[in-house]
């Protein structure tokens, strides 16, 4: 049926009525936009799990160890502190990544800021407690290198820093440190010196008609934290430890005792032989090298031995200390400067009495390193008949001043400050501990006056080229105090009657030879 054009309009506007709670039905070609969220939460960052050990901020050793190059001091003393955590309770990581944590903890000795350098000496003790001598003898020259930079720095902290990086290594290594005695001990010097613009000298000066003297002269810095006297002090500590550690690590020849102690007491390990290999032969032999037979008297199952390279003995201080002339070569440096301290200690020391001869105890202390340190200059030599040549040469350079110096006032006492708690004393304190009076402990008089009896009685003259009352106005002095100090019936201790006997021996034996 044909539908009308007016009923068509209609249906065109034809309103369509829906009933209510009923959906228009969607089309067959309609999208669903509809979508729902949710919220994923993150505690960490996404990380590959290698499984290998973090610290507790969850950063490995390749992490902290990248930090160290961080433009930041706190982001790099943060890293030293990881490091110290990791390695102390991970310490098979320290023998992975020992080149690298070596090599990285020695850059830091002269890094521009103190806390960083405390932390990494604090980070370098750890180390040194975990790894062997022989572990570290490969990277040993690194360190010396950073060692040598940090005490020759231009900047006063640092070199302070440098002396507490040389206890650590002190400590643990003193054979490999002692390898390396020929830049250290020029290092040492400029500590407390620095040189002349003219290596000429006067005559007139302290050790005659020596030309080498006065190629340096002691040094005054304002920018340090404690005085010029605690300064030297703690150089002085230092340098008296290192010459004791090069003594004991060098080789010994046939005649020369091995241990520790001195003159006659030194005897109880046995003498030392000398073996002479040639390798070239001992290449097609079958025959065996018997090396810990010639380890003394008395050979132990702890014996050792050291290979000597097949070299020629270089000239110079600088080079090493192979013969009595190289030692002298430095002894001449460094005496000229050990007796002007002794000069500062006894003038800014002394106390005003009519005696003159009451010091402060950090004055005390100044004067038995100097005369520690003389008396181990002397065992330097590495062989008997070149150890009677230097104390000849010392005798020869040094008596009038030795004697101008050390006896005039001999015996030395100590002068009793009354102390008087201030708020500054902490401070003070601190600054003592960093000047090594702490660490060298309270020298009684007793102990200074022993030592010097020991270095004086070996500049004595044997033989027949002795004349009669040639030394008496010293050794008097020297025999007057020994005895009166064996009779006086107080109480010594083991290590003062030991150098007290060995003083009463070299006495005799050179009056022995006198009378010959």
């Amino acid at each position: 049926m044909k539908m009308s054009k007016k009923k068509k309009r209609q249906d065109d506007f034809h309103k369509v009525k829906l009933k209510v709670g009923k959906k228009k039905p969607k089309a067959e070609n309609s999208t669903n936009v509809n979508f729902k969220s949710r919220s994923i939460h993150l505690p960490d960052q996404l990380k590959r799990d290698d499984g290998g050990p973090t610290t507790h901020r969850q950063l490995s050793i390749k992490d902290l160890l990248s930090q160290l190059h961080h433009y930041s001091s706190s982001v790099k003393q943060g890293a030293l502190v990881g490091l110290r955590e990791l390695l102390s309770a991970h310490p098979s990581l320290l023998e992975q990544h020992a080149s690298v944590v070596l090599a990285e903890v020695a850059a830091l000795f002269t890094d521009k800021d103190g806390a960083v350098r405390a932390a990494g000496s604090r980070l370098l003790r750890l180390v040194a407690q975990c790894m062997p001598a022989e572990r570290v003898a490969p990277f040993f020259p690194l360190l010396g290198a950073h060692l040598s930079c940090a005490m020759t720095h231009v900047s006063t902290g640092i070199q302070e820093d440098a002396l507490r990086v040389l206890d650590v290594l002190l400590e643990h290594y003193p054979a490999l440190l002692a390898q390396r005695h020929a830049v250290l001990l020029s290092n040492f010097l400029e500590l407390i010196s620095q040189r002349r613009m003219s290596a000429t000298v006067d005559r007139g000066q302290v050790g005659g008609d020596r030309t080498e003297k006065g190629n340096y002269a002691l040094s005054v810095s304002t920018s340090r934290s404690i005085t010029a006297q605690q300064w030297r002090l703690t150089v002085l500590l230092r340098l008296g430890r290192f010459l004791q550690a090069v003594v004991e690590e060098r080789p010994t020849e046939d005649g020369i005792v091995c241990g520790s102690g001195f003159g006659m007491w030194s005897g109880e390990k046995g003498m030392v032989t000398p073996v002479e290999i040639s390798w070239e032969e001992q290449i097609f032999s079958k025959e065996s090298v018997q090396v810990f037979e010639n380890s003394g008297a008395k050979p132990t199952p702890h014996s050792t031995y050291r290979l000597r390279l097949d070299s020629e003995p270089r000239a110079g201080v600088s080079e090493d200390l192979c013969s009595a002339e190289t030692v002298q070569g430095f002894a001449g440096t460094l005496v000229p400067l050990l007796l002007e301290v002794w000069v500062e200690a006894i003038g800014g020391g002394r106390g005003q009495t009519d005696s003159g001869h009451l010091l402060s105890e950090e004055a005390m202390a100044l004067m038995f390193q100097i005369l520690t340190i003389l008396q181990l200059l002397r065992r330097l030599a590495p062989q008997k008949d070149q150890q009677d040549m230097l104390d000849s040469w010392f005798r020869n350079s040094y008596l009038s001043d030795f004697k101008q110096h050390f006896m005039k006032n001999f015996p030395y006492g100590q002068l009793e400050v009354a102390r008087h708690k201030k708020k500054m004393d902490g401070k003070r304190n601190k600054q003592q501990v960093m000047g090594g009076i702490n660490a060298a402990g309270s020298v009684e008089p007793l102990a200074l006056n022993v030592m010097l009896c020991q270095v004086m009685v070996t500049l004595s003259l044997r033989g027949r080229d002795h004349i009669a009352g040639q030394d008496a106005d010293w050794l008097g002095p020297i025999r007057a105090f020994v005895t009166e100090t064996l009779s006086s019936g107080g109480k010594l201790s083991s290590k003062h009657l030991a150098a007290l006997l060995e003083v009463v021996w070299r006495m005799i034996v050179t009056q022995r030879s006198r009378d010959k």
